[in-house]
């Protein structure tokens, strides 16, 4: 079980470059970013729905890549029962400085600020430096006040187990905007997340389809 925290063929190659920006102050230096590769995940469901959603994805860590894709598939399984459709969902895969491929708040907000993915993005890092430290992480709109680069993203650490749930998880904490649990047995929102839990109950569908219609 894993506890989260919220509040938790391929195109050319593009090379992005961050201009000297400034951070707390102190002029940061050029930080070079290569996008290797787009390309879309495949086989996902399509249930009934009357919502659809475009996810980006990014992979900072070489992560293989059917874990990523069952892990957005078991996502789009998830939230099909809230009547919403993952109509896209695409892959970048980044090469990065190597303090850059962990979710670390300076770091990661100078990345997502220059990273051309869609959002709500799902990044696959090597880890986190975050304290305390989490195998996922989801920010949405009400945590990222002080730090707006990294609204709408969810940050997941090699080696998190249950990876679908997990994902599926941390993306809903960022649709409701909210943090909030819900330990009943098998319920998606539960504190720990386990195998198995995955069901949302009608007012979390609503608080996604509502909030994240908003958003």
């Amino acid at each position: 079980m894993i506890q989260t925290v919220s509040f938790r063929p391929a195109a050319a190659q593009v090379v992005v470059l961050l201009a000297a920006f400034m951070v707390s102050s102190c002029a940061t230096p050029t930080l070079p970013v290569n996008v290797e590769s787009r390309q879309p995940i495949s086989g996902l469901p399509q249930p009934a729905a009357d919502l659809q959603l475009k996810l980006g994805i990014a992979d900072l860590d070489n992560w293989p890549e059917q874990d990523i894709t069952t892990a957005v598939q078991e996502t789009a399984r998830v939230l099909g029962q809230c009547r919403i459709r993952i109509a896209s969902a695409e892959l970048l895969r980044v090469k990065v400085p190597e303090s850059h491929r962990y979710f670390d708040t300076p770091r990661s907000r100078m990345l997502a600020r220059i990273l051309p993915v869609s959002k709500p993005t799902l990044y696959f890092a090597a880890g986190t430096r975050q304290l305390p430290a989490f195998d996922a992480e989801a920010i949405g709109r009400g945590n990222s006040r002080t730090r707006p680069e990294l609204a709408d993203t969810v940050w997941i650490a090699r080696g998190a187990r249950d990876l679908g749930i997990v994902v599926a998880h941390e993306l809903a904490h960022v649709l409701m905007d909210s943090g909030a649990h819900d330990n009943t047995p098998g319920n998606l929102m539960a504190e720990f997340t386990a195998p198995g839990s995955t069901q949302l109950t009608a007012r979390q569908c609503a608080k996604i389809r509502e909030t994240g219609t908003r958003n």
